[in-house]
């Protein structure tokens, strides 16, 4: 294990603790509700019976939600009190859910062709190199499996709400793949008044340009189906500058990729 893995099992095992956004299982999920956090325009289509691997997004929220819809899931993730949050989860909907603790970066612990859908959570920044990770997808996902993911939008990654200047919203950092970058974790993240024990370590996140994103994908034979960079976000121009609300109007933080694996269509023979 590395000092990366090592920072990463630190920072969420405190994030579980502290009852942040992502580490809070979805407990009142039914079907059609689980279908719309999940997937709201359909690129997944019936997953029943499909073999799902949830990668890196422990928290009992995205494992429970396919399980409900009749997936066979295996929930992979760095921190173990993440999967904990799987599992009870899975207990209040009493579904199966394999969890198994394990680094992105290595998934070697998985068969050729193991998985129809690998849904990753929000998790690809936190690793300097997102093409090992597309790699070690493409080994496992079968053909025309469909490959998920949300990550930070490079153009504005390291920027904050509070580098609000009167004008707008400052760039500080150079755009350049693979740079560090560290940042505060914005208010929602977690209550602050309830933390107790030393201050939770700042996000260490690494910038993954786009062109390094999209050719990283078409390397491994993925198509890319649909991008989109305002999920999950409620931007209000009119909220007060410095705010989130406010700052996801001009910088919007995320991007979602759906991508399916199609190898063959880049195999000039066939």
């Amino acid at each position: 294990m590395d000092e990366i893995a090592k920072y990463n099992i630190k920072r969420w095992s405190a994030l579980a603790e502290a009852n942040a956004l992502w580490t809070r299982p979805w407990l009142g999920l039914d079907a059609d509700s689980a279908r719309r956090r999940l997937d709201p325009e359909g690129w997944l289509g019936d997953v029943r019976t499909k073999r799902v691997l949830c990668l890196a997004s422990g928290g009992g929220q995205q494992a429970a939600a396919f399980a409900l819809l009749g997936a066979k899931i295996t929930s992979f993730d760095l921190s173990e009190l993440q999967l904990q949050r799987d599992r009870e989860a899975a207990a209040h909907y009493n579904v199966p859910i394999e969890t198994i603790q394990g680094d992105m970066r290595d998934l070697s612990h998985f068969d050729i062709a193991a998985f129809d859908v690998v849904y990753h959570g929000h998790s690809l920044n936190f690793v300097p190199d997102a093409r090992v990770v597309f790699s070690g997808v493409a080994r496992i996902l079968r053909r025309d499996g469909i490959y998920h993911f949300s990550c930070h939008n490079p153009f504005f990654l390291g920027l904050e709400e509070t580098d609000w200047n009167g004008n707008g919203y400052i760039l500080k950092q150079y755009y350049i793949q693979g740079t560090e970058i560290t940042s505060e974790d914005s208010e929602w993240v977690y209550d602050r008044s309830k933390r107790l024990g030393e201050p939770i370590q700042r996000p260490r996140e690494y910038r993954h340009t786009l062109s390094a994103i999209v050719n990283g994908l078409v390397e491994q034979g993925f198509v890319i189906l649909h991008m989109e960079d305002t999920a999950g976000i409620h931007p209000n121009p009119n909220a007060e500058p410095g705010t989130w609300d406010h700052f996801v109007s001009m910088a919007p933080p995320w991007l979602d990729f759906w991508a399916s694996y199609r190898p063959y269509v880049f195999d000039r023979g066939q």
